[in-house]
C-alpha cells in the first residue's frame, strides 16, 4: 500500500461513532464461560511487548475472538478476518493469493497469524507496518487491494455492532473507561490483543527441544541438524524461537527485521520481479528493495502450503528444489529467468546438494513444526459455531 493511503488509514484509528444505541439485534448475551485466552510466554518465548495504549485483559481478548471471527466487519457482511486466517491452517487459507470480500485477487497470500504477537514486520513486504492495531486498519479499509471493504462504511459497522446484544456487554468490559466503547480503535485493539494469544509452542520440535527423546523421529533429528547447519543456511532467515528473522518482544533492545530476496524470479535479467508484487521496493520506491521479502514463520510449515509470498510452489518439496538451485529458474512464459543469477539475491542463497534421504530428513523435521494442538485449541476457534 502506498505511503498516503497508509497516513490515511492510520488516521483512522481514532474514528468513533455517535452515542451507544439501545435494543438491537436477538444475538445471545455474552456467556460467563468463555474460554481463558493469556499472553502467558511459554517456555523458551520472551513476553510480548504490547502497544502502550492497548494493556493485555482477558476481557479485550474475549471480545477481539468475537470481531475477528464476525463478517460484520466486512462491508458486505461475508467475509471476516478468520475467512483468510482459518486455524486449521496456522490461521493462513490454504490459496496462493488472498481473495477480498469484494472477490477481488490480492497479489500476495494471507501470511500465518501463529506467533504474531512477536512478529517485527506483520506483512509480506511492507516495512512501516508494525504495530497489530494499526495494521488492522489495512484489511478493513484498504482500498489496493480491497479486503473487508470497509471504507466510508466505519458508522454503519459500528451501528451493526452496537445493536448486537452481546457487544453491548462486551464492549464496555473491556473498555470500562470509555464513555462511548464502540470504536474503530477499539474494535483494532481488541482484535490485536486476541491476536496476540495465538502463541504456537507446543510442536514436536518443542517438546524435544524440553528434554522428549521421543517426540522426534530421527529422521527429523537428522534434519534438525540438516537444517541449523552452515551448509544450508536456513536457519539465518528462519532460526529462533520464531523461526523467522524479523522479531520484536519486551526485551528487545531494538527490532529485528529483515527482507530478503531469495532469487525467486529474474525476469528482466537485471533481478526484476513480476510488476503484481515486486516486494519492499513496491513501498519505497527503491530499486534495491526489488523482489525483499519478509522470512516468514516456518512453524506449522507444512499445513500452509501454498508456498512464497505469491503462493507459486505448491510443495515443501518445491521450496527445497528452489533454495537448493540458489534461486528458481522458470523456462518459459511471462516470468521466465533464471532467479540463481539475479544480482539482488541474498547472499545465503547460495544452493546447496541433498542426498534423498537427507531431503526426506529436512521434510520430517519441517513437519515436526507442526502444532497440533494450535491448530485445534477450542480457545482459539470462532465462537459463533452454528449461530451463523
Amino acid at each position: 500500500m502506498r505511503a498516503t493511503a497508509i497516513r490515511w488509514l492510520l488516521g483512522m484509528s481514532l474514528l468513533s461513532s455517535g452515542a451507544p444505541g439501545c435494543g438491537g439485534e436477538a444475538t445471545p448475551p455474552v456467556e460467563a464461560a468463555e474460554p481463558l485466552l493469556t499472553i502467558q510466554p511459554p517456555a523458551g518465548f520472551p513476553p510480548q511487548r504490547l502497544a502502550p495504549d492497548n494493556p493485555y485483559s482477558l476481557e479485550k481478548a474475549r471480545l477481539g475472538r468475537y470481531l475477528f471471527y464476525d463478517r460484520r466487519l466486512s462491508g458486505n457482511e461475508t467475509q471476516s478476518c478468520g475467512s483468510c486466517h482459518q486455524q486449521s491452517r496456522a490461521f493462513s487459507d490454504g490459496r496462493a493469493t488472498g481473495l477480498g470480500s469484494t472477490r477481488e485477487d490480492h497479489p500476495r497470500g494471507p501470511m500465518s497469524l501463529a506467533n504474531v504477537g512477536y512478529f517485527s514486520a506483520l506483512t509480506w513486504a511492507n516495512p512501516v507496518q508494525r504495530e497489530l492495531e494499526r495494521q488492522a486498519l489495512v484489511p478493513l479499509f484498504g482500498e489496493r487491494p480491497v479486503e473487508l471493504g470497509l471504507v466510508g462504511r466505519e458508522a454503519e459497522m459500528l451501528d451493526r455492532l452496537r445493536r448486537d446484544r452481546r457487544y453491548q456487554q462486551m464492549f464496555p468490559r473491556a473498555f470500562p473507561a470509555d464513555a462511548d466503547p464502540f470504536t474503530v480503535a477499539n474494535v483494532t485493539r481488541a482484535i490485536a490483543i486476541f491476536e496476540r494469544t495465538l502463541v504456537s509452542a507446543d510442536s514436536p520440535f518443542d517438546r524435544f527441544s524440553r528434554g522428549d527423546t521421543t517426540a522426534m523421529s530421527e529422521s527429523a533429528q537428522r534434519g534438525n541438524q540438516l537444517f541449523f547447519s552452515e551448509r544450508l543456511e536456513c536457519f539465518h532467515c528462519h532460526g529462533g524461537y520464531a523461526f523467522t528473522d524479523s522479531v520484536v518482544s519486551a526485551s528487545s533492545a531494538f527490532d529485528e527485521t529483515a527482507f530478503h530476496n531469495t532469487g525467486l524470479y529474474n525476469v528482466d535479467g537485471r533481478g526484476a520481479y513480476p510488476s503484481a508484487s515486486t516486494g519492499v521496493r513496491d513501498v519505497t520506491g527503491r530499486d534495491e528493495d526489488m523482489g525483499r521479502f519478509r522470512a516468514p514463520t516456518l512453524r506449522n510449515i507444512a499445513v500452509t502450503a501454498p508456498y512464497m509470498h505469491d503462493g507459486s510452489i505448491a510443495t515443501l518439496d518445491g521450496v527445497i528444489d528452489h533454495y537448493a538451485a540458489g534461486g528458481r529458474t522458470i523456462a518459459s512464459g511471462p516470468n521466465a529467468g533464471v532467479g540463481r543469477d539475479n544480482p539482488l539475491k541474498s547472499g545465503f542463497i547460495t544452493g546447496f546438494t541433498l542426498t534423498a534421504q537427507e531431503r526426506r530428513d529436512l521434510i520430517a523435521f519441517l513437519e515436526a513444526l507442526t502444532d497440533e494442538r494450535f491448530l485445534h485449541d477450542p480457545r482459539y476457534a470462532d465462537p459463533f459455531g452454528n449461530e451463523r
